[in-house]
């Protein structure tokens, strides 16, 4: 059994605006699952009824198979952080993480026993007799970590809870709150919009768009495995480049043909392409890292602009009339050189109708 199930929960607003439908998710305990769209998808909204914090319009939800939609948020056993941290100004560090536990009526010497040792997981010990004004951000936000966990809740919510942090302090916290998962084995659910989050911390990532989910999988299912076009292109910095071609069979190969490049065609899609797309028109999607650049390569290009990332470098050039960027560790090649490309066999196929991957 499932420690956390969502079956067919939906919501719906004024009777007219459906911001979430058919969502089914199973986790099991001690996972760190990732929501992850764009603004709008859902992945909030989904976030705040299994809080509690929003009614569900249809559908179950359930935990260690008692369902929770008829309990209030307090009834559900459930800790949740939000953005904006929402740690009290007035208390200490130590007033703020042993004030649930004061509410639970808990010895005094098992709270100071409690906020010692969540302390010490989320390392800040030596802010206990501070106040949250005399703190930084990210030593606020683990200060709201370390209250939320110390109630030792059945699931632990969290709400973008970095995205009010600088850019340098996310990437800090983003490794604390994994250190903390691992040493607290919570179950866990975050919600993000930023795809480096969802790709480091989670065990599996529900990708969701319009509502609906588009993926549920492990970071290298979501990147190397897009079950959509709108995967590809979400997931990735560089996304995915796509290109409209032509399935046809020449002397018994499958060929993929665009106005730029002919190529043969082998992989494990092979049989499907002969079935159902023989003479029509299908997407091709590589990732910026599977071209080759002058190595032997079959399409002509020319490198218009280049981005210089340190360890590698990004090649904007144009086929066919489309932008398509490039990965590349030819640190010294420059803004308008012509160069040969090619791509390896890790690619994707999609229909051009569905959008779907086909497989």
């Amino acid at each position: 059994m499932s420690y956390l199930k969502l079956e067919n929960v939906k919501k719906v607003y004024n009777n007219k605006v459906t911001a979430v439908d058919n969502f089914n998710l199973e986790i099991e305990k001690g996972e760190f699952i990732a929501f992850l769209g764009p603004s709008g998808c859902g992945k909030t909204t989904t976030l705040r009824m299994i809080a509690g914090l929003e009614s569900v319009t249809h559908g179950d939800i359930t935990l260690e198979g008692k369902s929770i939609v008829g309990l209030t948020p307090r009834e559900r056993g459930i800790s949740m952080i939000f953005q904006s941290y929402a740690v009290w100004p007035h208390m200490t560090v130590y007033e703020n993480v042993a004030y649930a536990l004061k509410l639970r009526k808990l010895k005094k010497a098992d709270i100071d026993e409690v906020v010692q040792d969540v302390a010490k997981t989320t390392d800040i010990v030596q802010y206990l007799n501070r106040y949250p004004s005399q703190l930084s951000g990210g030593q606020r936000q683990r200060v709201a970590v370390a209250r939320a966990i110390a109630v030792k809740p059945k699931l632990f919510l969290m709400d973008e809870p970095l995205s009010n942090l600088d850019a340098k302090l996310r990437v800090s916290m983003r490794t604390d709150l994994k250190r903390i998962h691992q040493n607290v084995k919570s179950t866990s659910i975050f919600v993000t919009h930023d795809q480096s989050e969802a790709l480091s911390l989670a065990d599996r990532i529900v990708v969701m768009n319009h509502g609906v989910i588009e993926q549920i999988g492990t970071a290298n299912e979501i990147y190397h495995e897009s079950e959509t076009m709108f995967i590809a292109k979400f997931i990735g910095s560089p996304a995915s480049n796509f290109f409209v071609v032509n399935v046809i069979l020449e002397d018994g190969e499958v060929y993929l043909v665009h106005d730029d490049f002919k190529v043969q065609f082998n992989g494990q899609e092979k049989d499907v392409l002969i079935k159902n797309y023989l003479d029509k028109s299908v997407v091709l999607s590589i990732r910026p890292e599977n071209f080759t650049v002058n190595k032997g390569g079959f399409i002509k290009a020319k490198a218009k602009i280049i981005e210089p990332q340190g360890s590698h470098i990004i090649i904007n050039t144009d086929i066919g009339g489309e932008e398509i960027k490039i990965v590349s560790d030819l640190l010294e090649l420059e803004s308008g050189e012509n160069i040969l490309l090619g791509f390896n066999d890790k690619v994707l196929l999609f229909d051009s109708e569905t959008e779907k991957r086909i497989k």
